[in-house]
């Protein structure tokens, strides 16, 4: 089974993808993780990164076709990323984790630990935004068109364990079929 999950910064995607990939026992390739690890080696922050990755669309592309490829050669995955809906074309289920601006933007603000809500805000809808452009320069891809996913579920609204169980109800559904 191929399960993928995409969402917004902050809207919880690496916590739920961690839910699932340990209840089921699937193997777990975050995006976003190898996104910030980039960073981290060049000794950036996210926002930065995404500036520089929006002048070197390789950064980007490397990743992207790094989740196509272990996709194609494995099963019971879950794919985490904000394009990883769009990538994985055989996907069993497509999964969009939603959330509001200020719920988002305090959860990065805590994981990130920032003192600022405004900074956190700031850095927050620049990050969306330089995001936005580069899918759509680079493949033409609107985030915002969420009529590509199976489930869309409100991360605000619902916990992890909540969103695992509605998510357990629909893996469950897939395997019977």
């Amino acid at each position: 089974m191929r399960i993928t999950v995409s969402g917004l910064p902050g809207s919880g995607t690496t916590s739920f993808s961690r839910h699932i990939a340990n209840q089921y026992g699937f193997k777990l390739v975050s995006a976003g993780e190898v996104f910030r690890a980039m960073a981290a080696e060049r000794g950036l922050d996210l926002a930065e990164f995404g500036r520089l990755a929006k002048q070197d669309r390789s950064i980007d592309i490397s990743i992207d076709e790094r989740q196509k490829e272990i996709a194609e050669i494995s099963d019971e995955i879950i794919l985490e990323g904000r394009l990883s809906g769009y990538f994985i074309p055989d996907a069993d289920l497509r999964i969009w984790l939603s959330a509001s601006l200020s719920c988002r933007v305090e959860r990065i603000r805590s994981r990130d630990l920032l003192d600022d809500k405004t900074i956190s805000q700031r850095l927050t809808l620049e990050r969306e935004n330089c995001e936005a452009s580069r899918y759509m320069e680079y493949y033409s891809i609107d985030i915002h068109d969420l009529s590509i996913y199976d489930i869309v579920l409100s991360s605000e609204k619902f916990g992890v364990e909540d969103l695992g169980e509605i998510v357990g109800v629909a893996i469950k559904r897939i395997r019977e079929n």
